[in-house]
């Protein structure tokens, strides 16, 4: 199924790193400041993968369909970009096999991007200081595009700067943000179980394949049992 695949694009938060506990830490510095209840990790991991904006709003909201006034959200904004910036990795991890599968991907010749709604100032920080930075060619991140995830355009950015066809790159992520995007875009998408998905399973959007791994990915690739 993957036999013409010849670039890799892989979403960061919830598929290489489990980032919820930093921005745990992030959202109730800002809620703090503003005087309002602290959030708890297990609801948090509920928010991400939206983007900053739709996380702050449903922190100040402590609402997964909130929208904050907007006077409250644009002093809550730079309060949490102070936070997170002081935080970006303290507490994040790489999940299992994530390092030992971008190695092995990266020695079979596959160039790979990181593709995030996450901003560049938190994703290439939290990226190098993880010790992943060197696997990608480039980053795209939220604001490199008019859409994010999952408009298809982060990963036509992907490809145009790879030099690859849409159709020969593969989208591997976690969420149904990450298989609409490779969906509009046309090109394949694999997903891992662990993620970020708003508490669905992700075999609910239909990948064309999940794996437990990052690991595992290779041997997928290269149509192993």
């Amino acid at each position: 199924m993957f036999a013409n695949i010849t670039a890799l694009f892989f979403d960061l938060d919830g598929t290489l790193v489990d980032s919820v506990p930093d921005l745990t830490t992030a959202v109730n510095s800002m809620l703090q400041q503003l005087n309002l209840p602290a959030r708890q990790e297990a609801i948090v991991r509920t928010w991400v993968g939206n983007g900053v904006d739709n996380l702050i709003h449903r922190a100040l909201t402590n609402d997964m369909a909130g929208h904050a006034d907007p006077a409250l959200f644009a002093c809550a904004k730079p309060l949490y970009k102070a936070a997170y910036a002081r935080h970006v990795s303290v507490y994040s991890r790489l999940y299992p096999g994530v390092r030992e599968g971008l190695t092995e991907l990266q020695a079979a010749g596959f160039p790979m991007a990181c593709v995030t709604n996450k901003p560049l100032e938190f994703s290439r920080p939290l990226l190098a200081d993880l010790g992943i930075g060197h696997f990608f060619t480039t980053v795209v991140g939220g604001e490199c595009v008019l859409h994010p995830k999952p408009a298809p355009d982060p990963l036509l950015l992907c490809a145009e700067r790879l030099g690859v066809p849409i159709t020969q790159s593969l989208m591997i992520g976690d969420s149904l943000n990450d298989v609409g995007a490779a969906r509009h875009a046309g090109c394949q998408v694999v997903c891992v179980p662990y993620g970020y998905n708003h508490g669905h399973d992700i075999r609910e959007a239909r990948p064309d394949a999940v794996i437990d791994s990052i690991a595992d990915l290779p041997r997928l690739l290269r149509g192993a049992d």
